[in-house]
């Protein structure tokens, strides 16, 4: 540590499930104002989660009530990424746990990220709101190699969704699978798919598959972050909601399922809401602290 100060309480959480066995784990440190980089990306690699949130004072002029507004930066394994959607629902359900439920304000690399925490059923149910999400296309040569990384054949895709970058907090890679066996067989080259990431600076690939109108599987390799895969990746969901309302695959108000993390057993389910008057995406799911 960069001070005398003791070690912070170090939190894990999974988001997108109500069960600690389902989702994609967190670590969560609620006061990091003594740790530097070094120690924030110590802790990560530490925990060895996909990733790890920690919260500082807010900046001056950030809004929101007193004590629900935080810095939060993110940390993998490996590097700090500007945004992480299922560490920002971990950290929100673990304040929620605290200090009750209500609308925090989040500030982060990527922009002022407001979650809104409410409790259904006995659970807490956090929901983002994105920063403006934007889309681009993929240059042929690009996608080709990215296919080969997956060993995927170009047969394979769903030609109703063409292959894009979506951002929406962090930029992700969107291929569709044109069945669900494809989806469930990923055995890719991770030093390949590494390279090409670093390259065009992608935190993961967004794998899915369609199963109905408002229905889709999704599985997000990240290498670049240390991980074969991300077991529930809320800022690809939301770059996907982004991707499929800008390219007309879904309504423009609409609330979509995604599932995740089930060909791994850690099943976790996120709600992408769409809204007409508002280009940013929302992105919603349960949490639990893991013993």
């Amino acid at each position: 540590m960069t001070t005398n100060a003791p070690r912070p309480e170090i939190l894990r959480y999974t988001a997108f499930s109500s069960s600690p066995e389902g989702g994609n784990p967190a670590g969560v440190v609620l006061d990091a104002t003594g740790l530097d980089d070094g120690d924030m990306l110590a802790i990560a690699a530490e925990l060895g989660y996909s990733e790890s949130a920690f919260l500082t004072a807010p900046p001056a002029g950030l809004g929101g009530q007193d004590g629900r507004a935080y810095t939060v930066r993110y940390f993998s394994p490996k590097a700090e990424v500007p945004f992480c959607g299922h560490a920002t629902i971990a950290t929100a359900v673990a304040l929620a746990e605290r200090t009750g439920p209500g609308e925090l304000v989040f500030a982060t690399r990527a922009g002022t990220v407001p979650v809104a925490v409410t409790v259904e059923g006995g659970a807490v149910r956090a929901t983002l709101t994105s920063v403006e999400p934007h889309t681009e296309e993929i240059l042929d040569a690009d996608l080709a190699e990215a296919l080969a990384a997956l060993d995927w054949p170009a047969a394979d895709l769903d030609p109703a969704f063409p292959p894009r970058i979506a951002f929406a907090g962090a930029r992700h890679l969107v291929l569709a699978a044109a069945s669900r066996a494809r989806l469930a067989d990923l055995a890719y080259d991770f030093a390949r798919l590494e390279a090409l990431m670093h390259r065009l600076d992608l935190t993961t690939v967004q794998l899915v598959w369609r199963e109905s109108a408002t229905v889709f599987h999704v599985r997000d390799p990240f290498p670049v972050g240390g991980v074969v895969e991300d077991p529930a990746t809320g800022a690809a969901a939301a770059a996907f909601g982004a991707y499929a309302r800008e390219l007309g695959l879904v309504p423009e108000d609409v609330v979509l399922t995604l599932h995740q993390g089930e060909d791994l057993g850690r099943p976790g389910e996120l709600t992408v809401t769409l809204r007409a008057a508002d280009p940013r995406v929302r992105v919603g799911g349960t949490g639990a602290r893991i013993a």
